[in-house]
Parts: C-alpha cells; structure tokens; sequence
C-alpha cells in the first residue's frame, strides 16, 4: 500500500490492521487525522532542522535572495499567500516548489504566526523536506478530492 488517504481508510475498511495482528485490533475513529498531523509534523520539525542550521529561511526578501545566488534548492509557499506576492518568485532551477502548505502550518516550523515565502538551501535536507512532503500529500485532498501531490509539489 502507498502513503494515501485512500489506501488507509481501505486498509480500515477491510480490517488489514486485525489481520495482520492475526487478532482484533481496535483501531481509533481518528487515526486518519493521526496519521496527517503526524506527517505535517514530521514535515515542519525537518523544516524546522534546516532553520536551526541555516539552510531553511523565511521572508519574501530573504528567499529572494537565495533564490538570485542559486543557493535554494526548494521554494516553499504558503497555499492561502497572496497569488500576486507569490508570482513574483520563481522555483529553482533543477529544484521543487511546494505550496500546499498553510501560511500557519509554515509558520510553526520556523517559530512564527504565519509564513508565506520560504526556502531550502540544496543538500540532503533538502531531499528530505521534499520526501516528508511528498508523503503528507498523499493525505491532503484538494479541489474535489483531487490530492495534493497531483497540484501542489513540481519540479523546476
């Protein structure tokens, strides 16, 4: 199975959980939830790494100029920032833009109310903001029921 919504509430559905315990197993009416605030929180407290070393930066200015040096392999927006603010930034050459993010989601990573404009400096921690992301899409239903990972990560 894959790192889906679907695929866990089919693995639910279909008692996957008990049979492979080869028991019951009682499974709470919220690990959905569970399972997508722990990712998100995987996600931020890797971000959260970066800023701590000085490889993660926020602010539209700050980014801008990580962008221009060609220091930033990901460029992370905030989904609800303004469309006009964030036009004006472009993804890295060769890198990943993610922007499924909320402003306050993005904020808690790096110790702020609200952050709409960060980046990624390249490097491993870079791939590993871009593999936890990936995963938390996998939960992240948008438009309908379209995923995430189909809108909201892209390449350069």
């Amino acid at each position: 199975m894959t790192s889906t919504r679907e695929a866990l509430e089919k693995a639910i559905a279909k008692r996957m959980f008990s049979k492979g315990a080869k028991r019951q197993v009682r499974i709470p009416d919220d690990l959905i939830d569970l399972v997508e605030a722990g990712l998100l929180r995987r996600l931020q407290d890797a971000i959260a790494i970066g800023r701590k070393a000085g490889k993660s930066i926020a602010g539209y200015e700050k980014v801008k100029i990580m962008l221009d040096r060609g220091e930033a392999q990901v460029l992370l927006q905030a989904s609800d920032g303004s469309e006009r603010g964030k036009g004006r930034l472009s993804t890295p050459e060769g890198g990943k833009w993610i922007g499924f993010l909320t402003a306050d989601e993005l904020g808690q990573a790096f110790g702020r109310d609200r952050v709409i404009h960060a980046a990624v400096a390249a490097g491993t921690l870079a791939r590993r903001i871009v593999e936890e992301a990936a995963r938390l899409q996998g939960f992240r239903q948008v438009d309908g029921g379209t995923p995430a990972a189909e809108k909201d990560i892209g390449n350069a």
